[in-house]
């Protein structure tokens, strides 16, 4: 196995009806992720509504995270910024308080403002110099171009640069050649988007990918059997696991992952942050009714 592989979703942040961050409610979401096998933790990501939560709480939700997940799996923390110096400080804080790698977007903020190749390399190149890994997430999200030649040289010039989170359109074609081009520097090709595409892209050359905390058990066979060499059991386990996960991907986005938490026990309210609407209930009735024939852990972890 590559040194970095498997499933390592991202954790939800669970609030309260009135929206206040559930504490105790996070560290159940981490045991429940914990419970699942899980290759690692991925906190204050985009699925865990980053851009709704305050500096303060995302201080202490790094903190209560590292503390209660205590080494039993490797934690990464989201550290993405427009501001350079905040990156670096964000980083800093997570290193020491144990952080086993962190996940950063290239800078950008709102539409207009995007960081050209060389401010995205200088960016990467100064969290780099905390001293810690860094996942590049090549997400749709930041609307910034990174160009393959981009990422090979931030591979082979900024020694933390060591893992890539390929979730634009055509992932696997990007991740093909991104490994073809980069060899040994890039340490770790994962998929994301809720691991939609992840059959062609670990016939690409993924070897791990960071979903949803909805159901990571279902979905990490998929892995496991391609790993192997199994291909006819990972399809198997792929297309039994793909209705779920594209309703998540294209009807619920990060909601889901609450609501299956909400329907098992795990969490007791899938509130999100205004403007953040809720699932209409439609929608998560098909969800809770695509979720029951694969039997998931998080949908009987609570009662």
């Amino acid at each position: 196995m590559a040194r970095y592989s498997g499933i390592w979703p991202v954790a939800p942040t669970p609030f309260h009806d009135d929206g206040r961050v559930d504490e105790d409610g996070m560290r159940r979401v981490l045991d429940c992720m914990v419970d699942q096998d899980v290759d690692g933790i991925c906190i204050l990501a985009n699925f865990s509504e980053q851009f709704l939560i305050s500096d303060e709480e995302r201080e202490t939700l790094t903190r209560l995270s590292l503390e209660h997940v205590a080494g039993r799996v490797p934690v990464i923390v989201t550290i993405s910024h427009f501001s350079t110096p905040i990156a670096v400080e964000r980083a800093r804080r997570a290193k020491d308080q144990g952080a086993a790698m962190v996940m950063m977007m290239p800078p950008y903020h709102g539409a207009l403002l995007k960081g050209t190749a060389e401010q995205t390399f200088q960016q990467f190149a100064e969290v780099g110099q905390v001293g810690i890994p860094i996942m590049v997430q090549d997400a749709p999200l930041s609307g910034v171009d990174l160009p393959v030649p981009l990422l090979v040289r931030m591979a082979r010039e900024i020694e933390e640069v060591r893992l890539f989170k390929i979730e634009c359109a055509q992932a696997a074609a990007k991740l093909r050649t991104l490994i073809a081009e980069g060899g040994d520097a890039i340490e770790g090709p994962f998929d994301g988007e809720e691991a939609i595409t992840l059959m062609a892209d670990l016939d690409a050359g993924a070897t791990g990918t960071m979903t949803s905390a909805m159901i990571p058990d279902q979905i990490k066979p998929v892995l496991t059997h391609h790993a192997a060499g199994r291909r006819q059991e990972a399809l198997d386990a792929y297309a039994r696991v793909l209705p779920a996960v594209n309703h998540e991907n294209r009807q619920c986005g990060f909601r889901s992952a609450k609501e299956a938490m909400v329907e098992g026990g795990v969490i007791r309210s899938a509130f999100c942050r205004h403007p953040i609407a809720p699932l209409h209930p439609d929608t998560r009735a098909q969800l809770i009714e695509l979720l029951q024939p694969l039997d998931p852990v998080v949908l009987r972890w609570g009662k």
